[in-house]
């Protein structure tokens, strides 16, 4: 449900009455990082504006005169996780690696950001509770995205081209196994965990190796591999 506050022709705040200055974009991108932890622990629902403003020394006020809403800081929140992970992703400079060192990379990177960022994984598993609702309101979120599916799709064709990728396969089913196998390793880590005692971890997920992973998806998309 949202919050709403209700205040007639808002001004941005000059100070938040704890001594902060104003600084927009620094105060707006302070919110953000701590309503993604607070919208990733608690859900929409559960999550409380009150204890963001009192987490970032800002106001409710200040909050909704920045995202609008709780709803708008939700959406805010789930846009600039996606942002952040295709910025990172987009200097792994995979053009200038051969077909199957580029993928690797890209499978290592998407595992150890995932295993890294569990607050990530739990915005993805809460948006999907809301049958991804608030996701679909984004106007940049598919454009956001379909820059993975492009990088993925270049390293594919050359792959291809090269005699290393069996062709005929679609580059939205390669992201997606590569989402599929890092993202279950952390988001079933506790229950796994639990029911198979030997795979529990403790500081991170390791419900699937790393290699294990990267192995996976190599030999999803090759004609052939040479033995580990």
């Amino acid at each position: 449900m949202n919050e709403p506050v209700h205040f007639s022709e808002p001004q941005p705040p000059t100070s938040t009455g704890t001594g902060r200055t104003n600084d927009p974009a620094r105060t707006m991108a302070e919110i953000l990082a701590v309503a993604t932890h607070e919208f990733a622990d608690k859900g929409l629902t559960g999550a409380r504006i009150d204890e963001i403003a009192a987490a970032t020394r800002t106001s409710k006020r200040m909050i909704y005169y920045y995202f609008g809403s709780k709803d708008g800081l939700y959406l805010a929140v789930l846009e600039e996780a996606y942002r952040r992970m295709r910025a990172i992703e987009s200097d792994l400079h995979l053009d200038d690696l051969p077909p199957v060192q580029a993928l690797q990379r890209l499978v290592e990177f998407t595992y150890d950001h995932h295993r890294d960022n569990e607050d990530f994984i739990r915005l993805v598993m809460n948006e999907n509770i809301q049958r991804g609702d608030y996701l679909r309101q984004s106007q940049s979120i598919q454009q956001l995205n379909s820059k993975a599916i492009e990088s993925v799709r270049e390293v594919y064709d050359r792959g291809v081209a090269e005699g290393l990728f069996r062709s005929g396969l679609d580059p939205v089913d390669i992201h997606s196994a590569i989402s599929a196998f890092t993202f279950f390793n952390v988001s079933n880590r506790h229950t796994f965990g639990l029911i198979f005692q030997d795979r529990a971890s403790q500081d991170k997920a390791n419900t699937l190796k790393r290699v294990h992973v990267v192995e996976l998806i190599l030999r999803f998309v090759s004609r052939s591999i040479p033995p580990a």
